[in-house]
């Protein structure tokens, strides 16, 4: 891993090919990444999903980057701001970062100065509080900040998905998860609705998590989903 903070980041870009390298760049540094191209998308996701970062667009269908930010700030979303937009105006940085952003990069921007900047933004999201930085069901540990799962004292290596799908069900302990809902939350638009990608990623948690563990956390509620929860 090349970064000392690995962070779950939702990017909105709406360019394909800049979305594609600033997403490959982002995992190569350590970083999870959902990614949408819409600013009513982008809106719902940071509402829903609990983000370290967003780097977020400004000129967006459906609803430019200020607006999402206006929005996101009215809504009580604290998750850091990283606002890309090619105008470089005076009035335009004051209108990003009256809107909500913490920071503004001009396109284009060099790779390694995004990656600094979104580092800034992880030390604002550490330094922000309220969110915890550890999830806990019953001797089940996940570390946000490091990334990393320990059970009763063992640690746990897990794929960048199988922590986003460990992260979703802990961040909900007792509640059923859908399909569709975990495929919102961990796999965003990458993957058709039918597949069974979901539960594909639950037989390598449990084999994980569970298989040389009591008790047993994670849970088939048979016709609506999973859930984690201890007893």
């Amino acid at each position: 891993m090349c970064c000392d903070l690995a962070m779950h980041l939702l990017l909105v870009e709406d360019e394909r090919r800049l979305a594609t390298a600033v997403r490959r760049v982002l995992e190569e540094e350590g970083h999870v990444v959902d990614m949408v191209a819409d600013g009513a998308d982008a809106l719902a996701q940071a509402r829903a999903e609990a983000y370290d970062g967003i780097v977020l667009d400004v000129m967006l269908p459906s609803l430019n980057g200020y607006e999402v930010a206006r929005r996101l700030r009215a809504a009580g979303v604290g998750t850091p701001i990283l606002m890309l937009t090619a105008r470089d105006s005076i009035e335009d940085r004051v209108t990003g970062l009256d809107a909500g952003a913490d920071d503004y990069l001009v396109k284009p921007f060099a790779l390694a100065e995004l990656l600094a900047r979104v580092r800034a933004l992880g030390r604002r999201s550490q330094t922000a509080g309220g969110e915890p930085n550890v999830l806990r069901v019953g001797n089940l540990e996940l570390d946000l900040r490091s990334r990393e799962a320990e059970r009763a004292g063992k640690r746990i290596e897990l794929t960048a998905k199988e922590f986003a799908l460990l992260e979703a069900l802990m961040r909900h302990p007792g509640q059923v998860l859908t399909r569709s809902q975990l495929l919102d939350l961990v796999w965003n638009y990458d993957v058709l609705t039918e597949s069974n990608v979901v539960d594909t990623y639950i037989h390598y948690l449990r084999t994980k998590v569970d298989r040389d563990f009591e008790p047993k956390l994670i849970r088939t509620v048979r016709g609506a989903g999973y859930a984690i929860r201890v007893g």
